[in-house]
């Protein structure tokens, strides 16, 4: 049985915790940021969870990550 192959694009996405939980950038903070409010481009700072619907899919892209 060939090794499964890890999905690059989601490699660079995502980061499996030591805990399980996968960590993601906030998405709608790359451009068009001058009709956001201060405030919403301040929630969007840092990183966030992925939702549990999506644990599966993301989990079969990294299949090496623990």
């Amino acid at each position: 049985m060939p090794k499964m192959k890890t999905k690059k694009s989601a490699a660079k996405r995502f980061k499996v915790r030591p805990g399980g939980s996968i960590k993601r950038g906030q998405a709608f903070k790359r451009h068009i940021l001058t009709k956001k409010s201060t405030k919403t481009k301040r929630k969007l700072r840092g990183i966030t969870n992925v939702h549990d619907s999506d644990m599966r899919t993301i989990r079969a892209m990294l299949p090496y990550s623990g």
